[in-house]
């Protein structure tokens, strides 16, 4: 079966190079950008698809008369794509858990801390000339709230205790092992000084975070989403930030990518933006690649 990795940048490039080996399977690499009504032209009439985070809508995707498998490089697929419809034509979807936990966990903290200091506004307020210091918040003895204690939010949750904070949880599903205090989602949201989305979007999850919930967040709380822009209604979170009961939010996701200038979020103080890097650093996507190429191999075999 032939296969396309249809969206390669020179990051993964790279990485690619470390981690093919000479008895894989051949792989038609596309490192050119496109538009996403030219998908159908660069699939072509091969049978695999490698997607890193290109849109592959259920309609053009039918275009593809000769594709059956897509490996999606990561967890999220159901935001660039209608998973459940593909398969339905025929199109089996193949995802890759747990290959960034720490990396995306890191990413978490990181944009954590920054929120908390106010580093992202330092910044630009310093390149652009003023110097004006601001007050931030201590983050040891502060309440983290995870939701979703899958494996990334378990990792939040080990740096977390690490740092002094007290870390309370929800998940969807009970988790005896948790080795943290679970509660009710209404009574993390109230009681925590920061609330860490690690939830996988689905048609149960997408706008989970809505109005409703926004409201019962303790007033001033810290939001950092590296798990996907859907999981949260996007114009209630920006009235939360206008308003101040949300301080600061960290993103590195959103519900169309790359964010465009334009966006709200995009001219607001109190967010700092990342560009859906969480989960990229050398080591993961290592492990990343190694397993798509795997999935290939299985696929053929």
């Amino acid at each position: 079966m032939k296969t396309i990795f249809i969206d390669c940048n020179p990051q993964l490039g790279a990485v690619w190079k470390r981690v093919y080996r000479a008895d894989d399977p051949p792989v038609t690499i596309n490192t050119v950008p496109f538009e996403k009504g030219d998908l159908p032209r660069i699939v072509g009439d091969y049978e695999i698809a490698i997607d890193d985070h290109s849109y592959m809508p259920t309609d053009l995707v039918r275009q593809c008369k000769n594709l059956k498998h897509i490996v999606f490089l990561g967890t999220g697929a159901a935001s660039y794509m209608n998973v459940a419809e593909l398969e339905a034509t025929g199109v089996k979807v193949h995802t890759i858990k747990g290959y960034g936990d720490t990396a995306v966990a890191e990413q978490t903290i990181a944009l954590m801390m920054a929120c908390c200091r106010d580093l992202a506004r330092m910044d630009r307020n310093i390149r652009a000339g003023t110097w004006q210091p601001r007050e931030g918040v201590q983050l040891f003895g502060k309440t983290l709230g995870i939701v979703g204690l899958g494996g990334i939010g378990a990792e939040v949750a080990r740096i977390a205790k690490g740092m002094g904070m007290e870390v309370i949880a929800w998940n969807r599903t009970k988790r005896p092992d948790a080795g943290l205090p679970l509660v009710e989602l209404d009574a993390l949201l109230e009681k925590s000084d920061v609330v860490s989305l690690n939830l996988v979007l689905n048609d149960e999850t997408r706008g989970f975070l809505d109005a409703r919930r926004i409201a019962r967040m303790k007033p001033g709380a810290i939001l950092v989403n590296t798990a996907r822009g859907a999981l949260v209604d996007e114009a209630a979170l920006i009235d939360a930030l206008k308003s101040g009961h949300i301080r600061h939010a960290g993103l590195d996701v959103f519900h169309s990518e790359p964010l465009k200038a334009d966006n709200p979020l995009a001219g607001l103080d109190n967010v700092t933006l990342s560009a859906h890097a969480a989960f990229r650093t050398l080591e993961a996507s290592m492990t990343l690649l190694r397993r798509a190429i795997d999935i290939v191999k299985h696929v053929q075999s």
